[in-house]
């Protein structure tokens, strides 16, 4: 026997809880969304030009035929990446040696903290 005595019944708020997320940062850019009001459609994009930038890039994975999840890098962008990353990893291979070296608690908090940075940094890839 079921433990449901009669028909499921959802708030409206419970209702939008349940439909897709829609992020809260910009589609195009990453930079984190205003939401004002509850009325309407959520915003993708923070601006004219991020919404027009990822239409063109939408436009083109179309008439390339690569998948649409693809990531197309010029050769600048990824040498560019690659140095971002090879920092990222020096930084954290510092906070290693700093802490079997028996560095202060202040001076890894600091090395901590450089090393979120650059993280935080690698994030933004456009």
């Amino acid at each position: 026997m079921s433990d449901l005595a009669g028909p499921v019944v959802a708030s409206r708020d419970e209702l939008r809880e349940l439909r897709t997320p829609v992020p809260k940062h910009c589609g195009w850019c990453g930079r984190r969304l205003e939401q004002s009001g509850t009325v309407g459609r959520r915003r993708r994009y923070c601006g004219q030009s991020c919404r027009q930038r990822a239409y063109e890039r939408r436009a083109a994975v179309q008439r390339t035929g690569l998948p649409e999840d693809a990531v197309v890098l010029s050769d600048t962008e990824i040498a560019t990446l690659q140095d971002r990353l090879f920092q990222l990893r020096c930084a954290a291979e510092d906070v290693v040696t700093a802490a079997e070296d028996g560095a202060t608690t202040d001076e890894l908090r600091r090395m901590a903290a450089e090393l979120a940075n650059a993280a935080h940094e690698l994030e933004q890839l456009r």
